[in-house]
């Protein structure tokens, strides 16, 4: 059984940092890419980044990119999603998705709730 579990999440203030990690356990995660999404309340789900199996391919939504850096460690099976300068647009629950894409999907999983308020 394929299980994604986030962490990580917090609230900041605007300018503030946070690392979200996404556990991954019943994939074969090595051998898959992977995604971040999120969803703010009352809004549809927004493909965030991507990253390749190896880790050598990497794509980010315009309005993060310089701001958020995602990595994995296939040694772990985890996926992490470093966020840089917060803000408040960037308020919205977290999910990681298995799967190569430069879109988004429905999350299978809990998510991680990241707040960005002054």
């Amino acid at each position: 059984e394929a299980v994604l579990v986030e962490s990580g999440g917090g609230v900041v203030q605007p300018g503030g940092s946070l690392r979200l990690s996404c556990a991954a356990s019943g994939i074969a995660f090595a051998a898959s890419g992977m995604r971040w999404v999120r969803q703010a309340p009352g809004k549809d789900v927004e493909w965030v980044s991507t990253i390749s199996s190896d880790g050598g391919v990497i794509q980010y939504l315009g309005s993060v990119r310089g701001r958020f850096i995602i990595s994995r460690d296939n040694a772990k099976n985890t996926l992490y999603l470093q966020m840089n300068d917060l803000k408040t647009g960037d308020t919205a629950k977290y999910y990681c998705i298995q799967g190569y894409g430069v879109f988004a999907a429905q999350p299978q999983s809990q998510g991680t709730q990241v707040t960005v308020s002054p």
